[in-house]
């Protein structure tokens, strides 16, 4: 059985049936929401990052370090963590190709965002931004958005889904009417919100977005320290 944590924000742990754990975005430290600190992670295997801004990619390099876990992101981004931050391993992709790793398959998919990388002085790695459809093996299929807007790419992922994880905050990705027109266009079993509450200005009704939602996907909102059978 696979399992998904959340710790606020955009950070989610996944759990794979084999007990390889992954982290993605992690944001734990400045995070006012996160039910943990990075200090408080005990065992981590990969750290899949969706762009270089703070809120998504502040506690990558610390916690890579720490565990020895391999980042996985696009090319520019690992390669800074690698060649400028010290980071041993690294598996750097690009939109639209795809790795199968030892707990499955991750395909890195298009998301419509400003791509600055925190820390990078130079601005020699800026990289675009991405999401992930990241398929377990012996489990489900889970896509991550990134801090995407409303993109018409998000159609080719219907019927392709188990679990979407979309931003709702509005102002810097999706609000929750361009969120739930996304779950329309994936139309995956379950949608959990993310991207919201964390500062004013992305505050929002998770409630409201179920609403909007409908029937056309069951809505879990989930709490920062919370888990979910996936």
């Amino acid at each position: 059985m696979a399992r998904l944590l959340y710790h606020g924000h955009s950070c989610f742990t996944l759990e794979a049936p084999d007990g390889t754990r992954i982290m993605i975005d992690p944001f734990l430290d400045d995070n006012p929401l996160s039910d943990i600190k990075s200090k408080d992670v005990e065992k981590l295997d990969y750290i899949l990052v969706s762009h270089g801004h703070s809120d998504h990619f502040a506690d990558c390099v610390k916690l890579a370090k720490k565990h020895d876990a391999t980042v996985i992101s696009t090319f520019e981004l690992v390669s800074f963590c690698q060649q400028e931050e010290g980071v041993k391993k690294g598996h750097g992709m690009n939109i639209g190709g795809a790795y199968v790793f030892p707990f499955g398959r991750v395909k890195l998919t298009p998301a419509l965002h400003t791509g600055s990388i925190d820390g990078d002085k130079n601005g020699a790695y800026t990289t675009d931004c991405c999401g992930f459809l990241i398929s377990l093996d012996g489990g489900p299929t889970v896509y991550h958005a990134g801090d995407t807007a409303l993109i018409m790419d998000l159609q080719l992922l219907q019927g392709r889904v188990d679990v979407a994880l979309l931003p709702i905050g509005d102002n810097f990705t999706m609000g929750p009417e361009d969120a739930a027109r996304a779950v329309e266009m994936i139309q995956p079993e379950v949608v959990i919100p993310m991207h919201y509450n964390t500062f004013e200005l992305i505050n929002q009704n998770p409630e409201a977005f179920r609403e909007m939602v409908g029937d056309t996907a069951r809505v879990e909102i989930m709490q920062p320290g919370g888990s979910y059978e996936l």
